[in-house]
């Protein structure tokens, strides 16, 4: 008799969970569903980031469109800064220039925006390499919070 109540408090523990409405947060088809923004593949590797850091800043949408198709162009620069005394540099930036085309099916904006990152340089040639990426991966999500900003600023002009 014990183990018949507590297999039927069991079942009613189950069939009340199951009617709760809760869904999983990691459940698979979460974002199935068609985005409504699209936004188009960028050459080279800052170009991926870019694109990276749009996808994670448009994940809600842009306020007051339905759609958006997200095109965009970066120019990237690596200018050194700082010197040592034997010509080594010692401080350098990487800045991302970025032209960026918002079609809304129908309606469009443009706009360009600029990120500046500094680094200093380490000794060792393959950290320069890496400080150097990580210094584009930083621009680059400064860029992309940059374009979202302006086409949000655009959008609430309308």
């Amino acid at each position: 008799m014990m183990k018949e109540t507590a297999f039927s408090l069991i079942l009613c523990g189950v069939g009340l969970l199951s009617g709760c409405g809760f869904e999983p947060v990691h459940r698979p088809g979460l974002t199935d569903g068609p985005s409504t923004v699209q936004i188009s593949e960028i050459e080279g590797r800052t170009g991926h980031a870019v694109r990276k850091a749009l996808l994670q800043e448009t994940v809600s949408g842009i306020p007051g469109a339905d759609y958006a198709n997200i095109t965009v162009t970066i120019k990237e620069s690596l200018d050194r800064i700082g010197f040592n005394g034997d010509g080594a540099a010692t401080r350098s930036s990487i800045t991302l220039r970025g032209r960026y085309f918002v079609d809304f099916g129908e309606d469009a904006i443009s706009g360009q925006e600029q990120a500046t990152v500094y680094y200093s340089v380490p000794d060792s040639p393959y950290g320069d390499i890496s400080a150097q990426n990580d210094a584009a991966d930083q621009a680059a999500g400064v860029l992309a919070r940059e374009i979202v900003d302006d086409i949000v600023l655009q959008m609430s002009r309308r």
